[in-house]
């Protein structure tokens, strides 16, 4: 029994580009343009999820993938910080800010504590290394980091030293009992293809 994860990360949006806290944006029109070109380079997959998202569902569609919402994929609720910049929340909330960095359990912003997102991510990954097949996943660049630092045992503070780049892939394989990395961070027009076999 095998058991494939390939989690793509959503295309650009203003708020990627601007380092603001994400709120439900459509992708930017360059983002749609490339995933398009990287539509070419996926594998055929047993079944194709998306975060409920805007741009992961934007995303999907440009990638030419029929895609079912999933919504443990869902990015992290950020609440009061939603839209604003990290200078924004920094200044209006320091000590919040250095609270969310330090304190997985912290949710200062009174959304989701990073420690949600990751039992979400622990939990969408058992269920698949129960089953098998390939599955392409659409989300969002702090899932993809909770399911890298998962896979590895890393603590869960480790995802701020992890940088995931819009519209790349991260490639899990499980034999059924444990998960392995693949593949991390491949840029989507740079000519690879971790989700070969």
């Amino acid at each position: 029994m095998l058991a494939r994860l390939t989690m793509i990360s959503s295309g650009a949006t203003q708020a990627t580009r601007k380092g603001r806290f994400p709120k439900d944006e459509a992708l930017e029109p360059q983002a749609l343009a490339r995933a398009a070109a990287l539509s070419a380079t996926l594998r055929r997959a047993d079944r194709v999820w998306t975060s409920p998202a805007p741009a992961a569902r934007q995303t999907a569609g440009a990638l030419g993938l029929d895609a079912t919402v999933e919504p443990l994929l869902a990015d992290q609720d950020f609440a009061r910080w939603a839209g604003k910049s990290f200078e924004e929340v920094q200044v209006e909330d320091p000590e919040g800010m250095a609270a969310w960095f330090s304190d997985v359990d912290a949710a200062p912003h009174g959304g989701e504590p990073l420690a949600a997102v990751a039992r979400r991510v622990a939990a969408l990954m058992q269920r698949l290394a129960a089953g098998n097949g390939h599955t392409i996943a659409i989300t969002h660049p702090v899932l993809i980091r909770a399911a890298i630092v998962h896979v590895l045992g890393a603590p869960l503070s480790s995802v701020w030293r992890i940088d995931i780049e819009p519209l790349s892939l991260t490639d899990f394989r499980s034999d059924g009992r444990r998960w392995v990395l693949r593949a991390s961070g491949v840029g989507a027009l740079r000519g690879a293809t971790p989700a070969a076999d």
